[in-house]
């Protein structure tokens, strides 16, 4: 397994956070190039499904994953089940104090290919590391100004612990 671990400082309440983290559909606005949908219990607890398609038209992947923790409003795991990224992606949120929190995204990823794949990850790495971390500057800015973690079909509560 490979970790990785980025994270961002937020000013916003860690409830707030968890919110905007698992508002699967508004991950479109902050992930590069990824459309996100949850599927079978919407993505909202322990089971839940979350597809995520990283591309440009047609090149591109699927990554599915199943939650495997679910823990309102501090973290959720989420197993890749899909045949291009696996491991397991690890989001939390940690309150700095009652207005502050950072958020922490962290992979265990499987590097295929053996010392092949090692290298490739070497290589493709800080390209990786660019992108996650202009994410987490959107995500938090998009959270500051309160654009994520607001439901607008009845179906998909905001989530309260």
């Amino acid at each position: 397994m490979t970790r990785v671990v980025y994270s961002v400082d937020i000013a916003a309440p860690a409830q707030e956070v968890f919110n905007a983290v698992v508002d699967w559909r508004g991950q479109d606005r902050w992930v590069p190039l990824t459309t996100v949908r949850a599927g079978r219990q919407a993505g909202i607890a322990v089971g839940g499904e979350i597809a995520a398609y990283t591309g440009v038209g047609p090149i591109g992947f699927l990554d599915t994953m199943t939650i495997t923790r679910w823990d309102v409003p501090h973290r959720v795991d989420v197993l890749h089940t899909g045949n291009v990224v696996k491991g397991i992606g690890i989001m939390t949120v940690r309150p700095l104090d009652a207005e502050n929190s950072r958020f922490y995204w962290a992979e265990d990823l499987e590097v295929p290919l053996g010392v092949v794949g090692q290298i490739g990850w070497q290589l493709v790495k800080p390209a990786f590391a660019f992108g996650i971390k202009a994410a987490l500057k959107r995500f938090a800015n998009l959270v500051e100004k309160g654009e994520l973690g607001h439901r607008l079909d009845a179906d998909e509560p905001t989530y309260v612990g």
